[in-house]
């Protein structure tokens, strides 16, 4: 080997061993970058979903305020009469307020007017006034339908605001996994873009070595073969990295649900596997599973359902008692509504009562409350054991991708002296273009793995924070 084409052997050395440092070193800094703190700031603001759950909360407010509309005030009026040949049978009229209240009993009062000649001797003629009470001894009592109503509503109004949370922890989960897809996509490509430089100049340096007879044709071809290789996994990269990035930009929404399309000119940052601070994680399994049975979204829902469910019983044990109904007015004569006088004069009452003799509804109706309240009690244990594993097979993933991450990266060191020394051997003579392509071929598939391992590692990180349900 002559002294002409040394100086740029050893050229050929010292970028193949530079090149061979992580791609990421040769990035430069991009204009725009995305980091995944952004990327949550954004999906929480703005994605469609986590506005349809907010949605949820407005339309249960409105069911609360049409349960309490149960026992907003009432105001009526009637008014009647017949003349018929002559003869004035009746003209009637009446003005009555109800007022419901929270304890069953119905406050009422109002006045009524009657004349003609043709009445009811259980009427009383001219005008008089009423004030009383409705109220239900046995069924209805403790319960009636729209106090289980208005119960229900706050209920409701409560679990949706946990399944907002829960369905933003779930979103949050999906986006962070397209996230660090999009990322480990595009440093794929600077991998095999930073072989593709150095497989370019390789086929100039042997090019020239065999212009000037110091390499043999094969040689060339071994260094064109090898370049085309690269090229075609350039391109396959790259197209992975626009596929990814169209699939992170269906998160990406911006006011009055405009959709946001990721160019190609944002790019994840430079220090991509530095950017997390580990400490606003929680990566303890004990605190985890404490956290989890604390706060857990989708284990808060359970509670409330329960408690739905519980009232929704209440209002079935009602079904097994018997209908017995009071009614008393005290009256007066005129427009007063105060009465002088309370059981021993001017008083009107009334008793109702019915019961089913076999109790057949209301029997089957309060079994199947109970069923109801059974079924999900169960679905909670399920639920509760699902998270418990989830978090601790998420741990068992984070421990042993650490480890991993760490051998790979002490792997990958060796392997890059190895393909500096394969080369080096190479420049002397004492080597092959095929031996150098191997050591070159089996460095970019420890580099890729360790880029994946790193991948998994910073899923991992968001899938345990939302398996405790504190990705919100």
């Amino acid at each position: 080997m002559n002294g002409k084409t040394q100086p740029l052997i050893n050229l050929l050395v010292l970028i193949l061993f530079s090149c061979w440092a992580p791609a990421i070193s040769m990035a430069q800094v991009p204009e725009k970058t995305l980091q995944a703190d952004e990327v949550l700031a954004i999906v929480r603001q703005y994605h469609p979903v986590a506005l349809q759950a907010a949605l949820g909360i407005e339309d249960a407010q409105a069911e609360l305020k049409m349960a309490k509309g149960g026992f907003d005030p009432r105001l009526g009026g009637y008014f009647a009469g017949k003349t018929f040949d002559g003869t004035k049978y009746y003209q009637q009229g009446s003005q009555e307020l109800t007022i419901p209240t929270w304890f069953g009993v119905d406050l009422h009062g109002g006045f009524q007017q009657l004349s003609g000649n043709r009445l009811d001797p259980s009427q009383t003629k001219g005008q008089t006034s009423f004030l009383g009470i409705s109220l239900p001894i046995a069924k209805g009592l403790m319960m009636d339908k729209r106090r289980a109503a208005l119960q229900q509503a706050k209920l409701y109004r409560n679990l949706s605001q946990t399944e907002q949370r829960a369905t933003i922890n779930n979103l949050l989960l999906v986006v962070m996994e397209d996230y660090w897809q999009w990322i480990a996509s595009y440093q794929s490509y600077l991998n095999i873009s930073s072989i593709v430089e150095i497989n370019t100049k390789r086929l100039e340096l042997v090019t020239a070595s065999y212009a000037m007879g110091e390499r043999a044709a094969i040689d060339t071809v071994e260094a064109m073969a090898q370049l085309k290789l690269y090229q075609n996994l350039q391109t396959q990269s790259w197209l992975q990295f626009q596929n990814s990035g169209l699939q992170l930009s269906a998160h990406l929404w911006g006011p009055n649900a405009q959709p946001y399309d990721l160019s190609d000119e944002v790019k994840p940052p430079v220090n991509w596997d530095q950017q997390l601070d580990l400490s606003l994680f929680e990566l303890n399994g004990d605190n985890l599973l404490s956290a989890a049975l604390a706060n857990h979204p989708e284990l808060q829902a359970y509670e409330y359902k329960m408690d739905m469910l519980e009232v929704n019983r209440k209002l079935k044990f009602q079904e097994l008692l018997p209908k017995a109904d009071l009614r008393y007015n005290f009256l007066s004569k005129g427009n007063s509504l105060i009465p002088n006088e309370y059981f021993d004069n001017n008083y009107q009452y009334g008793f109702k009562f019915e019961m089913p003799l076999r109790l057949s509804y209301g029997r089957g109706a309060y079994r199947q409350a109970k069923i109801k309240i059974e079924s999900t009690q169960l679905a909670q244990i399920q639920k509760i054991r699902d998270i418990e594993i989830k978090i601790r097979a998420y741990l068992n993933d984070y421990g042993a991708l650490k480890s991993q991450i760490a051998v790979e990266t002490e792997q990958l060191a060796l392997i890059q002296r190895l393909v500096a020394a394969e080369q080096m051997r190479f420049s002397n003579g004492e080597s092959s273009l095929f031996l150098v392509n191997s050591r070159e071929n089996k460095a970019l598939e420890v580099q890729q793995k360790l880029l994946t391992l790193k991948s998994k590692y910073f899923k991992t990180l968001y899938a345990l924070q939302s398996s405790a349900g504190l990705l919100l």
